[in-house]
């Protein structure tokens, strides 16, 4: 049975609405792929089959910021040939690709799925460069923006029927909106990256308050908010250099520094783990993770090398 969303606004629109990643404009994104990797997660362990790599995208613009919505799919802000960032829906069984948005003058990023699984969400730069959060309906209804006096939005993460917002500003802050008349901010200079903790009511994010140095590397305490207890608590430190991470299970973490991917077990207090090492002629480093939800695929985002 779905739930609704408890939108405590929104607003239909008669045509396909947009978003943007965070500061840059679109036509700056770097040039990147998505590519998919065979993975596995049980109780023997957390293994990346680095020789499965199969790349999904190919071209000299921004296909990046993937996001599993189920087993079978995924979603993520791509470029078309004018620079315009639209939200793709891919299907790995027969390959397909499908345009979850076409809007020639806004631009969609951070493609997810909604808990009640019938939008998919997306942080959108409108016409007049607000940047906020829309929905957008799986079976191609009409869009709906949320939160309208919440902007300009970079990034966001899902708890429930809510998202947890990352509102640009001086400073930037974290904020999770309770109703309109209880925007509580639940830190200030926290990094681009928002998960969902799984199984939880937490919202884990890294402070970017203090700078802590590991061999050599700036890197940054992970921490999680209790949006029932509204508590914040420390997950010890994110991977040194690395500030993009997403959730294998409720206790495996997972963050990618060059061209390596790492495991932290955070309810063990492990320290990072070398789990695969992923490498692929014509591409740089890993800028972006996300894992299905059965733990048996991982996309990966690239940055294409100039030539």
């Amino acid at each position: 049975m779905h739930t609704t969303l408890q939108k405590y606004v929104y607003f239909p629109t008669s045509f396909l609405f947009l978003i943007y990643l965070t500061i840059h404009p679109a036509q700056s994104q770097e040039a990147s792929d998505v590519f998919l990797v065979d993975a596995k997660n049980n109780i023997l362990g957390f293994a990346v089959f680095s020789g499965s790599a199969r790349q999904i995208t190919d071209s000299d613009r921004y296909d990046n910021q993937p996001r599993f919505i189920n087993d079978e799919q995924l979603v993520f802000a791509s470029a078309d040939q004018s620079g315009n960032i639209d939200a793709i829906l891919y299907t790995w069984e027969n390959e397909r690709f499908v345009n979850m948005t076409r809007t020639p003058e806004q631009s969609e990023f951070s493609p997810d799925l909604t808990s009640c699984g019938q939008y998919i969400s997306t942080v959108t730069v409108e016409e007049d460069s607000s940047q906020r959060i829309w929905l957008y309906p799986v079976n191609f209804g009409e869009p709906e923006l949320l939160y309208d006096d919440i902007s300009p939005v970079g990034y966001y993460a899902w708890q429930g029927e809510k998202a947890a917002l990352f509102v640009i500003g001086e400073p930037n802050r974290l904020v999770f909106p309770y109703a309109r008349d209880d925007v509580y901010t639940i830190i200030e200079n926290p990094g681009r990256s928002i998960q969902q903790r799984p199984g939880t009511k937490e919202i884990v994010f890294l402070d970017k308050n203090a700078n802590i140095v590991v061999d050599g590397k700036t890197t940054f305490e992970l921490k999680s908010f209790d949006s029932e207890r509204r508590e914040t608590h420390s997950l010890g430190l994110a991977l040194e250099g690395s500030e993009d991470f997403c959730w294998v299970d409720k206790n495996k973490l997972l963050m990618a520094s060059g061209n390596d991917l790492y495991l932290r077990k955070v309810n063990k207090g492990i320290e990072w783990e070398k789990v695969g090492t992923f490498t692929y002629p014509g591409y740089g480093t890993i800028s972006r993770i996300s894992i299905s939800p059965n733990g048996k695929k991982i996309a990966l985002a690239l940055h294409r090398l100039q030539e």
